[in-house]
């Protein structure tokens, strides 16, 4: 009931760049709500099963995410997180699409977890991958996944992230996990509300 209820309330907000002020405040309510009912208090340690795999995003209230969908001539397509716990690594993937054919883009962030307790990891970035589609060969987030962990070099804009080692790390918590639906909150204040 109150997890159909956040779906109904995100629903037609095109992952939060249409939400109005009043639409945030009813969503943050019902994000609240469903997290209080969490069947996976401690995702790392009961759960990895079900938090393995490639999330798609349904919500946030990062507004730096969001931005993409400013550019001019072009829309921000589907965004993936794809968390891998075997080799403890996150890939943000966020498909952009072009009102010019053969122009459809591609961000990607690469990065590695570490767990701080049963719910929190910190996250470290070390790589991001911004170019267009065709020129990457990208068709689907486990293509591109495999081809970054076979350690090839796209025709892209393809650099090491080096943040500074006294910055304090970027952290995500779950904060509510089922088999089908993950609401995470982040360190800048975000929430993220993702579909397997």
């Amino acid at each position: 009931m109150l997890k159909s209820k956040l779906l109904a309330t995100i629903a037609g907000k095109n992952r939060g760049i249409s939400a109005t002020p009043t639409d945030r405040q009813a969503i943050l309510a019902a994000i609240t709500e469903l997290e209080l009912r969490n069947p996976n208090p401690r995702p790392l340690t009961t759960a990895i099963d079900f938090l393995a795999g490639n999330w798609r995003l349904l919500y946030t209230s990062s507004q730096s995410l969001l931005s993409i969908d400013k550019f001019p001539l072009v829309k921000l397509g589907d965004i993936y997180q794809c968390i891998r716990p075997t080799t403890s690594a996150v890939y943000n993937i966020a498909e952009v699409t072009s009102l010019l054919p053969g122009l459809d883009g591609l961000v990607a962030i690469v990065a590695k977890f570490t767990p701080v307790n049963e719910c929190r990891v910190n996250v470290r970035f070390n790589r991001s991958v911004i170019g267009l589609q065709r020129f990457i060969d990208y068709s689907n987030p486990d293509t591109l996944i495999d081809s970054i962990e076979n350690g090839r070099k796209f025709t892209a804009i393809d650099l090491p992230i080096n943040r500074p080692e006294d910055k304090a790390p970027a952290w995500l918590e779950v904060t509510y996990l089922d088999e089908t639906l993950r609401i995470s909150r982040g360190n800048e204040g975000s929430v993220f509300v993702l579909t397997k």
